[in-house]
């Protein structure tokens, strides 16, 4: 229970990682404000909705939960879009998956800093995708643009931010079956295609969103304070880079 009296925002808590990365910090003791676009509850454990693209949905949420001490942006996905050769790409379909990804964690990080400055302690941990440190499965430009750009995001905020007592670090999953949309991904693959992404895992298995919780819980921790602007690729050792 060493997150007893901590409070945490984890966006993008409404299934897969940012469900197990909520329950994971709750279990360390932390009081968990679970985000998400729609409103849910998830065995009692209630999920707020919010528009996290939204700069006043956003500063109204926080505004609401009061001083933050853990901040995870999960947030993020494909946006229900598929890979097309980029002369196909509409400018709305671009900004949208942007806009999913790194406006969300621009916004909530901009938002929940406050309070951690006044408190002298902080823990920011972005939740990227083994698609920012080289390319991604999907082919969706915008996806792998804005992933890399949250790498680049927690390492200024990490130089920006250390003097107050605040660390920023990111997490880069691998291949992790979490959601629908992963489900889809892999079953697209077919056997010799999945048979593939296993072999060029060391561990010889797909991640599962534990393996990702696990990584924030030691950025979360008290013992990780030395330890800023780092991006970890918790991937099972993946040939994919």
């Amino acid at each position: 229970m060493a997150l007893v009296g901590r409070v945490a925002v984890v966006t993008g808590a409404a299934h897969g990682i940012g469900s197990a990365i909520a329950d994971a910090l709750a279990a360390d003791g932390a009081k968990v404000h679970r985000v998400d676009k729609e409103a849910a509850d998830l065995d009692g454990s209630p999920v707020t909705a919010a528009d996290l693209t939204d700069a006043v949905a956003v500063a109204e949420l926080f505004a609401a939960v009061g001083p933050v001490d853990i901040l995870v942006n999960t947030a993020g996905g494909v946006v229900g879009q598929v890979g097309l050769p980029l002369d196909e790409v509409t400018e709305e379909a671009w900004r949208s998956v942007v806009d999913a990804n790194l406006t969300t964690t621009f916004l909530c990080t901009r938002a929940a800093i406050a309070g951690m400055k006044q408190a002298g302690w902080g823990r920011i941990i972005n939740i990227s995708s083994g698609a920012g440190l080289s390319v991604s499965k999907t082919g969706i430009q915008a996806y792998t643009t804005a992933k890399a750009g949250q790498l680049g995001f927690t390492r200024q905020m990490a130089h920006e931010l250390g003097p107050f007592g605040i660390t920023v670090n990111c997490i880069a999953p691998g291949f992790i079956l979490s959601n629908p949309t992963t489900q889809a991904q892999w079953d697209s693959y077919g056997p010799d295609g999945q048979r593939a992404l296993i072999a060029g895992i060391a561990t010889g298995r797909l991640g599962q969103p534990a393996d990702i919780a696990n990584g924030v819980r030691f950025f979360a921790s008290a013992e990780s304070g030395w330890v800023t602007g780092q991006v970890i690729a918790i991937d099972g050792g993946s040939a994919f880079r």
